[in-house]
């Protein structure tokens, strides 16, 4: 509907024809009502395709990211061993495990010979097992590496040597100590500790048993 006076489109909100400064305003509104939805939809975008990028990145790295390589514990050991100073268990063990880290450390005065074993390096869940053999080894030296255990433990025959096992699951603050396995040597003392299976504890025990019956 128009004014017959002016021509122009007459404003049913008004109930007049617009002036010129009415005009430009609603124009002008309509303008910044747009760029707004705009600037909100852009934004919208943005954040979503940042999402996907990161979703991708992270799915390449987890796919891409390297298997740390196996240490060659059983070479580490000979090595120690050439110096002449301890006599190291390095037991054999299944072709699927892979150790992780091994060398000399020492604690509380007393040198360790360390091993990390990974019983299923390909697995999200896999075992795991220390091998801590101390050298001139004493009742504190070992508390302290498993945790202060308050029993005496459990006496257990594996591979012809006793063994002092300590089942301590589903107590807090043990982290991987909750279940161990000690035995002691002529001038060392062997820990066996970490979170694997009752029979992967048994067939590492097994291996340095019967390592330590070799001739």
């Amino acid at each position: 509907m128009t004014d017959p006076a002016t021509g122009r489109p007459i404003v049913a909100e008004l109930g007049r024809p617009e002036t010129p400064a009415e005009k430009a305003e609603r124009i002008a509104a309509n303008r910044a009502k747009r760029r707004a939805n705009q600037t909100v939809i852009n934004l919208v975008a943005s954040v979503g395709a940042s999402l996907l990028f990161v979703a991708f990145l992270v799915s390449v790295v987890v796919r891409e990211a390297p298997t740390p390589p196996a240490v060659d514990y059983q070479a580490t050991a000979a090595e120690l061993e050439a110096g002449g100073q301890f006599d190291i268990v390095a037991p054999v063990v299944p072709p699927t495990w892979s150790a992780n880290r091994a060398g000399l450390d020492g604690s509380g005065g007393v040198t360790e010979w360390y091993v990390g074993f990974v019983t299923d390096p390909v697995a999200t869940d896999a075992g795991f097992i220390a091998l801590v053999q101390g050298f001139e080894g004493n009742p504190t030296w070992l508390s302290d590496l498993l945790r202060n255990p308050r029993s005496e433990g459990e006496q257990v025959t594996i591979g012809d040597i006793d063994w002092t096992l300590y089942d301590r699951r589903g107590a807090a603050q043990l982290g991987n100590r909750e279940y161990a396995l000690v035995t002691e040597t002529d001038g060392s003392t062997i820990v066996l500790y970490g979170t694997a299976e009752e029979s992967e504890f048994e067939l590492l025990a097994t291996a340095i048993a019967a390592e330590l019956s070799a001739p």
